[in-house]
């Protein structure tokens, strides 16, 4: 802090304590009321800053959000929040929540989700490459027992587990090809078979 800024607070100090005085000796009669009225408008002003602050987690919270619908021959899947399409599948009876990229050729999993299937990261041959927003990363091969979406059951489904920092394994077009229609309308990704 400088002078400037001393002399800044200073003044600001005493303004606010002169208007401060004058408030009470105008209001000395109902000081009382005043400042509860004063206190209202603290706490309303506070509650309105509270809220536009938590606004995404309210309406979060209250609103609807759209379920998967799945039937003997498709599976409708609504558009999250962020506007991806996640679907959880059951691989080797895990669930293993995917984000749907239909510009992923393979499906991608994360160390840690590969992790939670008892794929021993370590011991993979981190020989492919693949080019993601990233950079360049290294990839291991594997090979899924079953993987279960809804009715729908496939086996030896080859998956590449990602060396590089993923939060979210990707569900690419080796999957969604098994299905003989890939569709979006209004929101919502429909794959049918």
């Amino acid at each position: 802090m400088n002078a400037d800024d001393i002399a800044r607070m200073t003044y600001l100090v005493l303004l606010g304590a002169a208007i401060l005085m004058w408030f009470i000796t105008h209001n000395r009669q109902n000081l009382n009321k005043t400042l509860q009225q004063a206190l209202v408008w603290v706490f309303i002003f506070v509650g309105v800053i509270a809220v536009v602050g938590l606004w995404e987690d309210i309406r979060s919270t209250v609103s609807p959000t759209a379920r998967m619908v799945v039937t003997q021959d498709s599976v409708q899947v609504p558009r999250s929040a962020d506007g991806h399409y996640y679907l959880q599948l059951l691989v080797d009876g895990t669930p293993v929540t995917f984000m749907v990229d239909t510009g992923a050729s393979q499906v991608v999993l994360s160390d840690r989700d590969a992790e939670r299937l008892g794929i021993d990261t370590d011991s993979l041959n981190y020989f492919g490459r693949a080019q993601t927003a990233n950079g360049v990363v290294r990839t291991a091969p594997v090979k899924l027992g079953t993987v279960q979406l809804g009715e729908f059951t496939d086996s030896g489904l080859t998956a590449w587990v990602n060396d590089g920092d993923m939060e979210q394994s990707l569900l690419g077009m080796d999957y969604l090809q098994r299905f003989s229609s890939v569709s979006f309308a209004d929101g919502t990704l429909i794959l049918s078979r």
